[in-house]
């Protein structure tokens, strides 16, 4: 397997690691804002929405990876 062929693999495996983290940075946002951690809540937040940045990114190089 070439590495062409390798990051073909690697790519799909990655983007669905990133969503598993985001659905994590969301959880524990919704955890601290109920606990009345604001500005924790807002900075998972920040972090959740920079990590579905990267959903479209991934998905991007799955595109392009086969041109």
């Amino acid at each position: 397997m070439d590495d062409l062929e390798k990051l073909k693999t690697l790519l799909p495996h990655w983007m669905e690691h990133n969503d598993g983290h985001a659905k994590t940075y969301k959880d524990w946002a919704e955890k601290m804002s109920f606990l009345g951690k604001k500005e924790l809540s807002e900075a998972l937040e920040a972090i959740h929405r920079e990590s579905q940045k990267l959903r479209g990114l991934f998905q991007e190089a799955l595109r392009v990876v086969d041109t």
